[in-house]
């Protein structure tokens, strides 16, 4: 009984017993050197974008628009693309230099937790902004000229590539069933601020929200049922590839030169080598 209460608190909560394999700080694929640029660089390029766009609109009599992002759910997980990979940068770096999961070990483990949802977050909320988007939103022929062309890609097509690097390659495990509730509760929250936005500035962020114009209550609440079907359908496609990518990657893992846990097992945690590959274990049992 207690061993299946413990399986059953770490489906939902995520494995506490696997904290010392630095999940979230390691590839399978990169040293952690090289992951904690890439996610640098990704995270450099968001806030990037996101400089660049705001002085589009301040040079252009579009002031106004800027205050305005932030009602828009295209905005405010571009926003949270850009802390996740910002933090995931340092928590990386840091593993990479010392070995240990320093930010983590020196506050309470809910906020491993809490990472765990902001990494199911950034793996599914993308995905849903590029279909309503791209399928809803989007009227063709396409941009014909460079900056909304290049705006509307950063936020609405590589935001998706990005989540599709997190998925396949970390050495992240499946995310925690506590994560559903969660994704819900944004898309909820996000609800609250859309309305909030129109009854006090009098405009709809997104068209299918909109009751006016002769458009049904009943129409706009099967978008809203359809966008949570939605981000269910691709919680399940992220949690399968997540755990497809572990079964087919053998669980390797490429931890730091400095890591003093090494030697456990041959994949996700053997011994590393001068440039952080993992070897052989010698003779230590499974």
């Amino acid at each position: 009984m207690a061993r299946s209460c413990r399986i059953s608190r770490a489906t939902l909560l995520g494995d506490r017993t696997e904290d010392n394999l630095h999940r979230f700080e390691t590839s399978w694929l990169l040293s952690p050197t090289i992951l904690a640029c890439l996610r640098g660089l990704i995270a450099l390029y968001i806030i990037t974008t996101i400089i660049v766009i705001w002085v589009w609109y301040g040079t252009h009599n579009e002031r106004v628009e800027i205050g305005e992002s932030f009602s828009y759910f295209t905005w405010l997980t571009y926003w949270g693309l850009f802390f996740y990979f910002l933090v995931s940068a340092i928590h990386t770096a840091l593993y990479a230099r010392t070995g240990r999961s320093v930010l983590f070990d020196r506050c309470p483990r809910v906020f491993r937790t809490l990472h765990a949802i902001l990494y199911a977050s950034i793996t599914t909320y993308p995905f849903l902004v590029t279909i309503v988007f791209w399928g809803i939103l989007f009227t063709p022929p396409f941009y014909k000229t460079t900056f909304p062309g290049w705006s509307n890609i950063s936020q609405h097509g590589l935001n998706s590539f990005y989540a599709l690097l997190e998925i396949f390659l970390p050495a992240t495990t499946p995310h925690p069933l506590l994560a559903i509730p969660a994704l819900i509760l944004g898309l909820l929250f996000y609800l609250c601020v859309a309305y909030i936005t129109y009854y006090t500035q009098g405009w709809y962020s997104y068209s299918f929200l909109d009751t006016d114009y002769g458009k049904k209550s009943g129409t706009v609440a099967g978008y809203c049922f359809g966008i949570l079907a939605a981000i269910l359908v691709i919680f399940a496609i992220s949690w399968f590839f997540i755990w497809l990518r572990k079964r087919v990657t053998g669980d390797k893992i490429k931890r730091s030169i400095h890591d003093s846990g090494s030697g456990i097992n041959e994949f996700s945690l053997g011994e590393a080598d001068s440039e952080g590959q993992m070897t052989e274990p010698k003779g230590v049992p499974v």
